[in-house]
Order: C-alpha cells, then structure tokens, then sequence
C-alpha cells in the first residue's frame, strides 16, 4: 500500500514540473504563430512588442532591510599647519596603514600662504579609524565636513531592472533562434541590440555606486602661513635716475610716434604752403 502511494506522489511532481517548463516555453514562443492560409501552412512572426521591460518580473521585489545597506561617505577637512611636509608624511603614513591611495595630489600658493591639497580614497569601512588618526595634533579646522549618503534603495532598484533586462534578454535570445527568415532575424536582433545597450548603462550605474560605496572620497587641505614679501628701499638718487630714464623712454616713444606719420606730416606741411601762399596773392 505505501509502495502504491509513494508511487503516485512521484508521479503527481512529475506532471506538475513537466507543466511549468511547457508554460515558460510558451511564454518565449507566444511570439512565434502557427496561421493557417488555404491548404499551405505559414508561420505568422510577431513583431516583440514589450512597453516596459520592468513589467517582465521572475522574483518578487527584494525588501531593503534584506540587503546590505550601501552608503557612500565622504569627508572634507582644511587646517592650518606649521610644517607642511611634516603633515604629509604623517598623513602619507595614515593613507598607507588604511590602505587607502591618494587619488590627486596639489600645491600652490595663496594670498599670505602656501598650501597642499589631497583627494584621497579609503576603504569604507576604514573611514572612521583613518579621519580620527589624521585629526590627531590638529587642535582647530578651519572646515570640517563629514557626510553619509544612504544609497541602498537606489542601487537595489538598478540590481532589479538590470536583473530583468537580463532575462529579457535570454528571451530574445531563445526567440533569436526559432526565427527562420532575415527579416526575423533582423528585427529580433535589433531589439536584442536595445536590450544590450540599456543592460550595459545599468551595468555602468551600478559599478559606479558600487565604487562610490566601496571607498571613500577624504579631501584634505593643509597650508602654512607666510609672510608677504617686504619693499626693497630704494634711495633718492635711484628715484632720480629712474625719472631721467623714464622721461627718455618717453621721447623715444613720442619720437618714434611722429616717425610713424611722417607721411601724413609730410601732407598737412604742402597743404599748409599752399594755402598760405594763395592768401598772400589774394592781400597784395
């Protein structure tokens, strides 16, 4: 009796997954109709039409709290110093021990100081453990901003329509393979083309959060003031030689101008001969 009963249970399950694999085949193959025209059999090609790929769903949306949370962190400080390549090192030091690299490295020089800033990424879960190691001996900030951006929901949205645009993908694929003429072929790869395209974005978005989260971004600036440059006292007879040679350069430019024009000199000097010349006929 119990052989009987364990037999019509495995016999149950096996109707059972032998019917869903022919409803998930026609699914895929919905698209593909068999038409009937006359006595001649012809297989009629649907165009695959899918406004939203998102509406195309194999697992139930995943709750946030089930995931890890993903939160992207950054930091940006800017204090003085007394030493600046006594705080690099010190700060280089940190970077190392946390693993961290620095990403950009500046100098320059300011009004009344000099500076050096740093673009460094941490791992994240170093980020606590390295900020408190390189606030150690600074006593003020002149800025100091800390911020988590919690972006969990947004990358579990992108991870879910970039799921689905993979399974719709593996659709057109099997679809792909059951068409029989260029023209089908042609149109199923075109949309296959669009359904890549928009994987490879999401695939993009996805990365760059992943790297956003993964390790933090710490801007640090330190800079050392310095005193501006004093006047070199000049003495009286420098001041007056210096005003007999700018008054030179002054008439070499005023007599270089007038060597310029020469023609146009050279015109109002005839028209003036001539016309005072024909005065004097007119008086005598």
């Amino acid at each position: 009796m119990k052989s009987i009963i364990l037999f019509l249970l495995v016999l149950i399950s096996f109707s059972s997954c032998k019917k869903s694999e022919s409803e998930l085949d026609s699914e895929v193959l919905a698209i593909a109709m068999p038409a009937k025209k006359g006595n001649v059999d012809q297989v009629q090609f649907v165009k695959p039409v899918i406004a939203n790929a998102e509406e195309v769903t194999e697992e139930p949306p995943i709750n946030s709290s089930q995931k890890e949370q993903k939160i992207i962190k950054e930091a940006n400080l800017r204090f003085e110093t007394t030493d600046l390549n006594s705080t690099y090192n010190q700060i280089l030091k940190n970077t190392t021990e946390s693993g961290a690299s620095i990403q950009n490295d500046t100098e320059g020089k300011d009004y009344g100081s000099i500076f050096r800033r740093l673009i460094i990424r941490v791992p994240s879960h170093n980020f606590d453990v390295f900020l408190k190691n390189i606030s150690k001996g600074i006593s003020y900030f002149d800025n100091k901003e800390i911020s988590a951006q919690d972006v969990t929901t947004e990358y579990i949205d992108i991870d879910a329509r970039l799921k689905t645009k993979k399974v719709l993908e593996n659709r057109y694929i099997e679809l792909l393979k059951k068409a029989t003429k260029v023209s089908e072929m042609l149109e199923v790869e075109a949309q296959l083309s669009a359904i890549r395209e928009e994987i490879e974005a999401k695939q993009g978005q996805l990365n760059y959060l992943q790297d956003r989260v993964s390790l933090s971004t710490v801007t640090i600036e330190f800079y050392k003031p310095v005193a501006p440059d004093s006047g070199i006292a000049v003495s009286y007879g420098m001041k007056t030689w210096n005003a007999v040679e700018s008054g030179f350069n002054s008439f070499s430019s005023f007599f270089i101008s007038l060597i310029s024009v020469w023609p146009f000199l050279l015109i109002l000097g005839a028209l003036f001969y001539f016309v005072k010349k024909r005065f004097k006929k007119k008086t005598v």
